[in-house]
Order: C-alpha cells, then sequence, then structure tokens
C-alpha cells in the first residue's frame, strides 16, 4: 500500500519540515489568534477569572482535525499565565511509569499537554484520574500480598488535552475536563489572514490575488496554508524578484499539483478511479482501496473527509458515489449508462 500521505502537501497531520516553521509563525496570544472567535471569547474569560482569583484554569479539553491549532492554543494558554508547558502525546506514555515520572516532574501551575489524548491506554487513565481531581498520585509498591498503595501529592496543575476523535476518548476521562472547546474549520477570509500574519513573520510581500489563491487551495487549514505559502515563497525568490504575485503563485501550485480548491493527485486519483473504473459509483471502500493501492483506513479518515465536505462523494448503503459537483470539478460527463441508472 503507498505510504506517500507523511508526503502530501496538503496533508493536515505535522510534518517534519512543518516543526521549525510552526513554532516561528505560531500566535503567543490570543489576539494574534485568528479564527475560533466563540472558543476564544469563552476561553478569554475562563483565563481573565482565574487570574483574578490567582487559580490555575482548569483541565481544558481540545477536539478537533489536525492542523487547526490544537497545539498552538494550548502554548497560548501557557504564555498567558507564564507557566511552563510540558509537552507530550497520548502513544508515547507507554507505562504508568512514564505518566508518574511526567507528574513528579510538575511545578507550582504548570501545564502538561497530552496531544492524541484519545490514544492513551487504560491503565494510564486509572493513573491520570486521581491526578486530575485531587493532584495526587497513587503507586503500588510491591507484589502479591504484600503490595501497598503509596499516595503522594502533587503540585497544583493543568492538563490540557488535545484529540482528533473526540468519540475515542473514554468518558470518565471526558468528564475530568472543567472546558471543553471545539475547534472547527477555517473560513477564507480567516485564512488569507493567516497568510498575510505568517507573509508578514517571514520578511515577503504577497498581494491580496496571491493572498486569496493560497487561502482557496489551503483546505481551510492554517497547517497546510503556511506550508503552502512556504513553498510559494521559494518559487516567487527563484522564479522572481520574490514578491509573491498572482501569476507566479499560480505557477508555483500548478507546479505543486495543488488545484483551486486543494484537491492534489490523490484526492483526484481517488475520485477519477470511481468515475472511470466503477462508472461513478456506488462502489464499496475495499474496491477504491484496491483499485488505487491506498490503505483503507487512510482513504476514509484522511482523503475522504475532504472531498465531502466539498460535496465531491456521497456515502449510500451500497457505497462511495462520486456526485455531480465532483464531475464537474474534473472536468467529465456521467455516461448515458449512469443516467439510465440514475432514473431507475
Amino acid at each position: 500500500m503507498s505510504d506517500k500521505n507523511t508526503e502530501r502537501l496538503v496533508s493536515a497531520k505535522q510534518s517534519g519540515e512543518d516543526n521549525g516553521l510552526d513554532f516561528t509563525l505560531r500566535p503567543k496570544n490570543l489576539d494574534d489568534y485568528v479564527g475560533q472567535e466563540k472558543s476564544k471569547a469563552s476561553l478569554k474569560i475562563a483565563i481573565e477569572a482565574a487570574q483574578k482569583r490567582e487559580e490555575n484554569i482548569e483541565h481544558v479539553l481540545l477536539d478537533g482535525p489536525p492542523g487547526l491549532g490544537k497545539t498552538t492554543m494550548a502554548h497560548i494558554i501557557a504564555n498567558e499565565f507564564n507557566s511552563n508547558i510540558r509537552v507530550t502525546s497520548g502513544p508515547v506514555i507507554e507505562k504508568s511509569g512514564d505518566l508518574a515520572a511526567i507528574l513528579s516532574n510538575l511545578g507550582e501551575g504548570d501545564i502538561l499537554f497530552i496531544d492524541e489524548i484519545h490514544r492513551l491506554n487504560k491503565t494510564i487513565e486509572e493513573i491520570l484520574y486521581p491526578a486530575m481531581e485531587d493532584y495526587a498520585l497513587n503507586i503500588i509498591i510491591g507484589k502479591g500480598p504484600s503490595a501497598r498503595t503509596v499516595r503522594i501529592g502533587l503540585p497544583n496543575f493543568t492538563i490540557i488535552g488535545a484529540t482528533t476523535k473526540v468519540s475515542l476518548l473514554s468518558a470518565p476521562l471526558r468528564d475530568r475536563f472543567g472546558m471543553h472547546y471545539h475547534l472547527d474549520f477555517y473560513t477564507v477570509d480567516e485564512i488569507k489572514k493567516i497568510i498575510n500574519r505568517s507573509a508578514s513573520i517571514l520578511g515577503v510581500e504577497i498581494s491580496p490575488d496571491a493572498g486569496e489563491s493560497v487561502a482557496c487551495r489551503s483546505r481551510r487549514t492554517p497547517r497546510v496554508a503556511n506550508r503552502l505559502l512556504k513553498r510559494v515563497r521559494d518559487y516567487c525568490q527563484v522564479k522572481g524578484d520574490g514578491f509573491l504575485s498572482p501569476d507566479l503563485c499560480d505557477q508555483a501550485l500548478e507546479m505543486l499539483e495543488v488545484d483551486k480548491l486543494g484537491l492534489d493527485w490523490v484526492d483526484r486519483k481517488i475520485l477519477e478511479t470511481i468515475i472511470d473504473k466503477f462508472n461513478g459509483g456506488p462502489v464499496g471502500l475495499n474496491t477504491i482501496s484496491a483499485a488505487t493501492s491506498e490503505d483503507m483506513a487512510t482513504i476514509e479518515d484522511v482523503y475522504e473527509p475532504y472531498l465531502m465536505q466539498l460535496g465531491f462523494i456521497d456515502r449510500s448503503p451500497r457505497g462511495r458515489i462520486v456526485t455531480d459537483n465532483g464531475y464537474k470539478h474534473l472536468g467529465k460527463q456521467k455516461s448515458k449508462q449512469k443516467k439510465m441508472d440514475i432514473g431507475k
């Protein structure tokens, strides 16, 4: 199976090239954070109230698709409280001792950010419950009849959990978060503001039309927008004088095979496969996987959601169907046989 998702320019998942870029372009406070206005307003009140009481903020759960700013928001919360932030992720914490070591090294008012928190195993979660509720760590010493539990006090700290699949989070763990914010996809205007801000930080000039062109291809995701901006900047510096003009931006994005709606070659391959090989569907996910050499879970979790957002694919009990909008975007016509089938 293909593993090219990690190389996709429009993938919302973090890649190695994003690490330095995300750190450089990440806003440091809520005023600089573009979008997510409802969550920002609620979070700002919670932060100010906690500061007036001279308390830590409650445990915070952030959920939403990758690339929308969950990690950025966690760092902003830490900055607002001038707190140290420790960063880890659910898959990394494999043993109860790993979590105990992390928690015991936290200081007063520190923030522990756990990315992909839904991937914590149940044993780890059991240790986390008293830590979140009572700021205590229960450790079992010894084995068998001589085993005993030692309770160790922890400093007051805040856990910020981030997840892309909130439905996989266990109810007991979810209920221990005092605040829960859902991050949604951005509007094109919000993405344009992010691109303009990022361009200013990177020290490049970008025309309004070029910003619009990059924003429309960003799949309404800041991480993708910043990644595209970086590639467009490189192209314009080599092929032009460094100014991000509409023509040069379009040339760069065409070279990168990202079309005007943010679809790349993988997205188009899936649509074309359903149309050309299966007459537009309906066709089962496992069949699409076999025909495209893409992993079934990757198609369902990574490629398909955006195609459904655009209205290019529909799910039916019999399988996936390419819609009229999907045909139109690819410049294809439905076959006469397909039209007859729909009329039945």
